[in-house]
């Protein structure tokens, strides 16, 4: 009695807060058990360019096929955003996170040009037929997502592929705005993100941003990104003004299915996690 009691009592207290923010019922309640197809996680060895890279896949109840959210970390990637993952998974999607070639256990060394190749060849092996009969992938309804630099790889990459369902960019950070930064900020910003990342140094990253900072900037992805449904979320971090521009280029150029939200947060939505949440749900829910 009393612990229904003292339930009762939280659900009440909460209620008004979850009504208010329009929160979905997949980030605090566990779908139905499906005996037959129970949800899962499978351990993903991705082949990228001769080599084996790490991945894994939340995969939901039910028969499926299912829509796929695949996640690309940023810089170095101690944010992986998997409490997003896992909620997608409650509203119904795979989602797959993973780490590029030299990072976090992931074989080779790390390379920026290298994480787009990356990227693409992820959805290369969920799009074969038979890795994506065998994981429950649909693959008519696959959305690109990635925070931070892996915004950057998203946008870049999605920009590049017109079989996607959809695009979400999470404080997304132009690389190639970087490179123009000068040299001794560019080495320091480096230096104080290089956890995890095998066979660089803070100069060779700072020289490689340098080198390709034309041909990396977002304004490279705005022809292939303004037919493709997007969603940009921005936070009190300095990037705002990066990827306002590349919302504001899109639809100069016609692309009116974009959907740019700001929240007063910091780069890692420390404080408005449920938030994200609720707004990349909704917003995947939304795509036809």
């Amino acid at each position: 009695m009393r612990s229904g009691f003292v339930l009762a009592v939280l659900m009440a207290a909460t209620a008004p807060l979850l009504n208010s923010q329009s929160v979905s019922s997949a980030i605090y309640t566990d779908p139905p058990a499906d005996a037959a197809h129970p949800a899962r996680m499978e351990v993903l060895h991705i082949p990228s360019h001769g080599l084996s890279i790490n991945g894994v896949m939340y995969a939901p109840s039910g028969a499926g096929p299912h829509p796929t959210i695949v996640i690309c970390h940023g810089l170095p990637g101690n944010e992986k955003n998997l409490d997003l993952a896992q909620a997608v998974r409650r509203a119904g999607w795979n989602a797959v996170t993973f780490n590029y070639r030299g990072s976090w256990g992931s074989l080779g060394s790390f390379r920026f040009a290298q994480n787009l190749e990356d990227a693409e060849a992820v959805l290369a092996f969920l799009r074969e037929p038979a890795n994506a009969k065998k994981l429950g992938v649909d693959t008519t309804k696959i959305v690109l997502a990635g925070h931070s630099m892996g915004g950057w790889v998203t946008a870049l990459t999605a920009a590049r592929d017109r079989h996607l369902a959809g695009v979400i960019l999470i404080s997304a950070a132009d690389m190639g705005k970087l490179g123009e930064v000068p040299k001794d900020k560019r080495v320091a910003l480096m230096a104080d993100d290089m956890e995890a990342l095998a066979g660089v140094t803070a100069e060779s990253m700072a020289e490689e941003v340098s080198r390709n900072a034309k041909k990396w900037e977002f304004e490279n992805a705005v022809d292939g990104l303004k037919e493709m449904p997007l969603l940009v979320l921005s936070a009190n971090d300095g990037l705002a003004p990066q990827t306002d521009a590349l919302v504001a280029a899109i639809r100069a150029k016609g692309g009116h299915d974009v959907k740019a939200v700001h929240q007063a947060t910091d780069h890692g939505w420390s404080d408005r996690r449920i938030f994200l949440e609720g707004a990349v749900i909704e917003w995947i829910g939304q795509l036809k």
